[in-house]
């Protein structure tokens, strides 16, 4: 291999490949995931709470094999990761309380958050998402925290955070990092990638009103599990679809709008639909953590 890929930010050049099929040679029977898990320990490829890529690695071992560089063993068993990280409803519906909201927020029980991460919440996070967003759901590679709001024992929301979007101009210039520092702490910004209010709940103010409350929380729920904080949030409304009225009433900052580009497979495309650029700080000094660290 003349120069190394980069897949994943992962370098792969020729003694990595070598890495790479020893370890499918070795461990054909055991899987891609007993597979992706002894090359991210040789690697050493670890999330910042010290666990494996091995999510990733996966990804990456696939990217390889649609080059024809590698040959990977069958599934074990299907599970509800596709090549297009497409999510396959259960057969049997998580259970969960349904209850009808309408009117204001004093109608409501109490509201409470829940990170959905590895038990019934998530199970339920990912149904009701699937189901009910119109967006449906694909599988969140990344960094990412899932949350369930419940009014009493009621879902009446699912809200997700992930991994920020890389490049984009006005919040860049609305921080005022250079590329070093962003480079650097990027990984403090997480992404408003999901918001939904189930269909049975009409309650006015709602949504501005979990706004809030995630904001207060979002940033313990991500230390707790990525052992970093975050520092500034950020979501893209599509213009022609929503106003972003719940976002204003949250006091999220509207900085401008993208330019109706997406990357694919290492490559820029124009899909057209343009999207206003929110922002919301999670403390007065959140400039100071993001473009610190690098000169």
């Amino acid at each position: 291999m003349d120069q190394p890929l980069i897949i994943r930010n992962k370098a792969i050049g020729d003694e990595e490949l070598d890495q790479i099929r020893t370890s499918i040679h070795k461990h054909w029977h055991r899987g891609r995931t007993f597979i992706s898990k002894e090359l991210c320990r040789l690697w050493d490829w670890r999330q910042d709470n010290g666990a494996l890529k091995d999510q990733v690695c996966r990804i990456l071992l696939r990217q390889l094999e649609d080059k024809g560089l590698i040959q990977l063993p069958p599934r074990l068993r299907e599970g509800v990761l596709s090549r297009n990280r497409q999510y396959y409803a259960p057969g049997q519906i998580p259970l969960f309380a349904k209850k009808e909201f309408h009117g204001g927020l004093r109608d409501l029980p109490p509201i409470k958050l829940r990170l959905a991460r590895r038990n019934h919440e998530e199970r339920l996070w990912n149904y009701l998402v699937h189901q009910y967003h119109y967006k449906s759901f694909k599988i969140i590679v990344g960094a990412h925290i899932k949350v369930m709001a419940y009014a009493g024992d009621f879902p009446v929301s699912c809200l997700a955070f992930s991994s920020s979007v890389f490049r984009i101009r006005c919040r860049d210039e609305y921080i005022g990092w250079s590329h070093e520092q962003r480079n650097q702490n990027i990984r403090s910004v997480a992404n408003n990638s999901r918001f939904l209010i189930l269909p049975w709940v009409q309650v006015k103010n709602l949504a501005s009103h979990l706004l809030g409350l995630a904001a207060r929380q979002v940033s313990g729920y991500w230390e707790s599990v990525y052992s970093y904080p975050l520092h500034l949030l950020e979501t893209f409304v599509e213009k022609d679809r929503f106003q972003g009225t719940c976002y204003q009433a949250a006091n999220w900052q509207k900085l401008g709008q993208t330019k109706g580009h997406a990357k694919k497979d290492g490559q820029f495309y124009h899909h057209g639909r343009i999207k206003d650029v929110y922002v919301y700080p999670l403390s007065p000094d959140f400039r100071e953590h993001l473009c610190g660290g690098a000169s």
